[in-house]
């Protein structure tokens, strides 16, 4: 088989603006002779910049693009071998249909025999020979689209760069054109270089995709493998629907997830490594319960036209409810030394009383004292309770140096825990006093409720640390009043996208199959 022809380089293309904005960060790509080649990726992302640099319309801080192996970098974008279509086509309004394909020809001073010639080849290659006296404004925006695409093939361009061209077609009218667009370009036999946000628009019409996040390439490969194979999570969420499950690879073929070992079509990794596992809900079949090799329950079923979206539950996680007591206290104010000192009333367990000290205390009640003028910290010098290892209310007093003095409640009760035989977890939170303006002034309350309550979890098998993923409560944070509010801590529950033809009743029993090829294994992201 003979090999492809490198067409176009980017090697280590990087863009900034006056800004200081880093757009591209070192791009390095090859794009092939007569490739449909799909920039992918968010808004933002550098897929448009790379683009126009491409097309000449931009330079490059840094880097060199090569095109037919030739340094074309500063060259300028009329002396390329580049046609460009935009989103908006920018059509000449007041020519007709010929003579806006033939524009550019004409300014060539190319013979007129030759431009009928090649004109009518266009027209008859999108299928508008019928219009070439039309007004451009009588057509439609599909019609128009395949207008600016004849204008941009007439001049016989090595590469065609489509900067979403369809962005501005109704969804029946991309779908149609997205077809038309490979077909035009298989028939013509060059390169096409198109960008999209769009997932399915790349999937549909790509021979390779370059998917793109923040200035930087994530993955490169054919729709099949960035759609089956994606390298991280971003490129997994980013190509469609998925789901991804916290695993461990224990040996090579066998994946374990959700407490359970499961065979697939994996190797390479470490013994016992963590994986980001991946199963795309087209690939999950929802199984009567007893020949599940997962076993949950219908959450929730959205009808997509073609099949039902839905969520199957396999497991809740672990909460624990603890009551967060919110008052509105004020600091005592201590008028002749200028002082003011504030603190909670807060829990302990009876089974930490021995290991509390003082500085304990001070945190546990968040006390503290300031300078009324200045606002500058002021230590608390004593520490005064009696407090007993026997559920109880006792009283704690803080006091500075210069005596100004505040009596709070120390509430000893039995340790909140509970356990999950199944899920071989435990999880701890305490109930706790908290001001007002502590809540109104958080910065990441959900964190904060979690230091607060001393939320924790943890595996009982190894002691490993449970990560608490959800947090749940009824207020606005905005506007709490004073009162108790209950707060319920989780961790990580386990929810499965299914692509089903079939309705389901919530709260139904299910199980759900796979096979070992469906599942697709990811390195553990360092940040994840």
């Amino acid at each position: 088989m003979e090999e492809k022809k490198k067409l176009i380089q980017f090697k280590n293309i990087v863009k900034s603006f006056d800004n200081g904005q880093v757009v591209l960060k070192g791009i390095n790509l090859d794009i092939f002779e007569n490739e449909f080649v799909t920039l992918l990726g968010p808004s933002g992302c550098g897929k448009t910049t790379l683009l126009r640099i491409l097309g000449g319309f931009l330079q490059p801080n840094e880097g060199h693009v090569l095109f037919d192996g030739q340094d074309i970098t500063a060259v300028p974008a009329y002396q390329r071998e580049i046609n460009t279509v935009f989103q908006k086509y920018a059509l000449f309004p007041h020519m007709n249909v010929f003579d806006n394909i033939a524009f550019g020809l004409k300014i060539k001073k190319t013979p007129k025999d030759v431009i009928e010639q090649k004109v009518m080849r266009m027209l008859r290659l999108v299928n508008l020979e019928d219009y070439a006296k039309r007004n451009v404004t009588e057509l439609s925006g599909g019609q128009q689209q395949r207008i600016a695409i004849a204008r941009a093939l007439v001049n016989e361009p090595s590469v065609l760069l489509l900067d979403e061209p369809l962005g501005a077609l109704d969804l029946k009218l991309r779908k149609e054109m997205q077809h038309e667009l490979k077909q035009i370009q298989q028939e013509v036999g060059i390169t096409f270089i198109f960008v999209t946000h769009d997932q399915e628009e790349a999937l549909t019409m790509s021979d390779k995709i370059v998917v793109m996040k923040d200035g930087e390439i994530q993955q490169i490969g054919s729709p099949d493998e960035i759609y089956r194979k994606p390298v991280n999570q971003f490129v997994a969420k980013f190509i469609g629907e998925t789901n991804i499950i916290d695993g461990i690879m224990p040996e090579d073929d066998v994946v374990l997830f959700e407490d359970k070992r499961f065979a697939c079509r994996v190797r390479g990794y470490e013994p016992n490594e963590k994986v980001d596992v991946v199963i795309r809900p087209e690939h999950l079949d929802i199984v009567p319960r007893e020949k599940g090799m997962l076993k949950g329950t219908i959450k929730s079923q959205l009808f997509k036209g073609m099949h039902y979206e839905t969520i199957v539950e396999t497991r809740v996680g672990t909460s624990i409810t603890v009551m967060m007591h919110v008052s509105q206290d004020k600091p005592v104010y201590n008028e002749k030394e200028g002082e003011k000192i504030s603190a909670n009333t807060f829990y302990l367990d009876v089974s930490d009383i021995d290991e509390f000290t003082d500085a304990d205390i001070v945190t546990q009640a968040a006390a503290e004292a300031w300078d009324s003028e200045t606002e500058e910290p002021v230590s608390i010098k004593d520490v005064e309770y009696d407090i007993r290892k026997e559920p109880g209310r006792y009283p704690v007093t803080f006091t500075t140096a210069a005596g100004t003095s505040i009596t709070v409640q120390c509430v000893v009760k039995d340790e909140n825990r509970v356990v999950s035989k199944v899920f071989r977890e435990e999880i701890y939170a305490m109930n706790f006093f908290v001001k007002t303006d502590d809540i109104i002034d958080s910065l990441a309350l959900d964190t904060d409720l979690k230091t607060w309550a001393n939320a924790s979890a943890w595996s009982l098998e190894d002691g490993a640390e449970v990560t608490i993923t959800d947090v749940k409560y009824d207020f606005n944070w905005e506007e709490i009043q004073p009162g108790t509010y209950p707060i319920t801590f989780s961790t990580k529950g386990y929810e499965y996208l299914v692509a089903t033809p079939r309705r389901y009743e919530e709260g139904e029993e299910v199980g759900l199959s796979f096979r070992p090829e469906d599942i697709h294994v990811m390195e553990k992201e360092r940040n994840s």
